[in-house]
């Protein structure tokens, strides 16, 4: 089964119905639910999320939102291996990107989805938008 690393831009645009990447995004989650895909992300993404789905709603529903969420995706752990080849990977101006990075290519993910392209242009896994990887494998949005 296919295992994509999901970045916090693509979890933001399905909880937060971000305009117009919602319905990418709603595509991509929904073959997690079929089971036609395997989901990860990582634990900072998660916090990430908390954090920016509180700023706009209440803790009740954050918590009740992440819940439902969590049922689609696994949780890559973001341990001292990862945070080590981040900080000592230059190619990385932004250090979160670099986490994101080394999460992925430990699970080992066959791809990073992701809106933010260029922050990983020195991956060695394909890094593509939702609408990219949705485009790449024939399905319609």
């Amino acid at each position: 089964m296919t295992r994509l690393f999901v970045d916090t831009n693509i979890i933001l645009d399905l909880l937060a119905a971000r305009e117009p990447f919602v319905k990418e995004a709603q595509i991509l989650f929904s073959l997690s639910e079929s089971k036609e895909v395997s989901l990860f992300t990582s634990a900072l993404s998660m916090a990430n999320t908390a954090y920016i789905l509180s700023r706009q709603l209440d803790t009740t529903s954050t918590r009740s939102l992440l819940r439902k969420f969590r049922t689609l995706v696994q949780i890559a752990p973001l341990d001292q291996q990862i945070i080590d080849q981040a900080i000592n990977d230059d190619s990385f101006p932004d250090l979160e990107d670099g986490f994101q990075y080394y999460t992925a290519l430990n699970l080992p993910a066959d791809a990073i989805i992701t809106r933010n392209l260029r922050d990983f242009r020195s991956s060695a896994l394909p890094v593509l938008t939702a609408r990219q990887w949705i485009d790449l494998n024939s399905l319609s949005i």
